[in-house]
């Protein structure tokens, strides 16, 4: 996720149900449980880690299978070692729940040296608190959560803790291992996770296939057909992302389908895992990953805090039209529809037209896009707005605009427009939607239709009194395919400039 991309708008649920959501989450509910389960006899190491023996009796509060480790441990056979894991298994689920305790202060250190704890504030705050209190504990457990999701395999990292050195000093070097760079890669992907969820061109709140976000990762842009060696890469960063996306589901940050162990031992599976070769039927067995709604959440309060702008939907409800006309701006259609039928269903519809029309005049180089804006609106608010329209017939801004709707609403006695009116009213369209779309190929759709339907268009153009006009008309050569039309709009552009210069002096 590139740091100069905007972000596109969410929709969040309201914060009571992601509260609910929050305190059902396995590991979470698992801490809290803990939390209450701890007193004076519960012992800890002075970083405030469970006492070994101690963590089997926490499993089995939590009512996890196998947690009775020591019967587990002494136990014969066959049978005796699937209890064992599971026994492992159980315990190593309470650790994890413990230190999730620890790190959101739903536990709390009384003694470091006796090593006793009490139950923390975090944990009255769960059972009392707001649902934002209870969405900042969640937040904190999801900070620790994702620290451990970028540590390395633990039997690695046990071996080469075994290996240190006399001074304790791990040389992370052997381990091919940079937490900042095994961090960074983790966010990146649950950037493009997001920006997924959110966008219109994504899946929405559907699954995402995990080749496409290791991939998202690791292919460039410009990469046509991936080399090799590229989706060789792109196959360990699947089963990395399968590791993390396993620890990050009980925080319910995700919901995630694994990778199907039994694709990795077919033929060609590593490879398919990279992208190659995968029919649709089998993309599932690579693993699919869903942002929940508590996730994205999640995720967006992370952006806000690294220093992104993360525009939420109804944030603008309680502004003027300004601000409503400029922040929907860069929406995609969609949320920016969301967001004025949020904020016109606040208002009285005629008041709300007027100061529509209000907002949208002006001569900078957003207005354009503002008048796309509330055009799109006034076309939510129904034929109440009549009134609002006609005062605006005879506004040299909003008057080709106001024609249009009246017509469009089967208006009678709509006066027609003069020629510069019109004029000025297409230079102001094709604006907004440059800045609305850049370069896109419904711009340059219009652009042909409108070069081919008016003949002496551009020998006209040029004279239209609009700030944009220069930049319309150079936007026109460059995207008009036929060269000839393409050079009479970069020499209408040229007389438009060589018009505005004088008229500056």
């Amino acid at each position: 996720m590139s740091d100069s991309s905007p972000l596109p708008p969410v929709r969040l649920r309201p914060e009571a149900e992601l509260a609910r959501d929050a305190l059902a989450t396995p590991l979470l509910s698992r801490a809290a449980r803990l939390a209450r389960w701890a007193g004076p006899e519960t012992r800890v190491d002075p970083g405030g880690e469970l006492a070994e023996e101690q963590l089997p009796a926490a499993a089995e509060v939590l009512g996890l299978v196998g947690a009775n480790a020591e019967g587990a441990a002494s136990a014969e056979g066959a049978g005796a070692v699937e209890e064992a894991g599971a026994a492992e298994e159980a315990v190593g689920l309470a650790d994890e729940a413990w230190q999730v305790a620890v790190h959101t202060g739903l536990v709390t250190v009384t003694d470091e040296e006796r090593g006793t704890v009490e139950a923390g504030e975090a944990l009255r705050l769960l059972t009392s608190g707001s649902p934002r209190d209870v969405l900042e504990v969640w937040l904190g457990a999801l900070e620790a959560v994702l620290a451990d999701a970028s540590v390395p395999d633990l039997g690695e990292m046990e071996a080469l803790l075994e290996e240190a050195g006399e001074d304790g000093e791990v040389d992370l070097s052997s381990l091919d291992w940079d937490p900042e760079a095994e961090a960074a890669f983790l966010d990146g992907v649950l950037g493009n996770l997001y920006l997924l969820t959110a966008g219109e061109d994504g899946p929405g709140e559907g699954p995402v296939p995990l080749p496409a976000l290791a991939a998202s990762m690791i292919v460039p842009e410009d990469m046509e057909e991936p080399t090799d060696e590229v989706l060789e890469q792109v196959s360990d960063a699947l089963m990395r992302l399968d590791d993390q996306f396993r620890l990050l589901e009980p925080i319910g940050l995700v919901e995630f389908r694994p990778v199907d162990e039994e694709v990795l031992t077919e033929e060609g599976g590593s490879d398919g895992a990279g992208g190659s070769g995968i029919d649709e039927a089998d993309v599932s067995r690579y693993g699919m990953v869903r942002l929940t709604p508590l996730g994205l959440y999640g995720l967006r309060a992370r952006l806000l805090e690294a220093g992104y702008e993360a525009p939420v939907v109804g944030e603008l409800v309680d502004k003027g039209a300004d601000v409503l006309l400029d922040g929907t701006g860069a929406f995609p259609p969609g949320a920016a529809r969301a967001e004025t039928e949020q904020w016109l269903a606040r208002r009285e519809p005629l008041a709300a037209a007027r100061e529509l029309l209000s907002a949208a005049r002006g001569a900078d180089a957003g207005a354009p896009l503002r008048r796309l804006r509330c055009q799109q609106a006034l076309s939510l608010v129904g034929a109440v707005a009549e009134p609002a329209l006609r005062e605006v017939l005879d506004d040299a801004e909003l008057g080709g605009l106001a024609r249009v709707w009246l017509a469009e609403h089967g208006a009678a006695d709509v006066p027609a427009p003069p020629e510069s009116m019109v004029f000025w009213l297409t230079i102001d369209t094709l604006a907004a939607q440059l800045a609305a779309e850049g370069n896109s190929a419904e711009l340059r759709e219009l652009v042909e239709g409108l070069a081919a339907g008016h003949s002496g268009f551009f020998a006209s153009a040029w004279r239209v009194e609009h700030p944009a006009t220069a930049e319309v008309l150079e936007a026109m050569g460059r995207l008009h395919p036929d060269k000839k039309v393409a050079k009479e709009a970069r020499k209408a552009a040229f007389k438009a400039r060589s018009q505005r210069g004088e008229q500056g002096e």
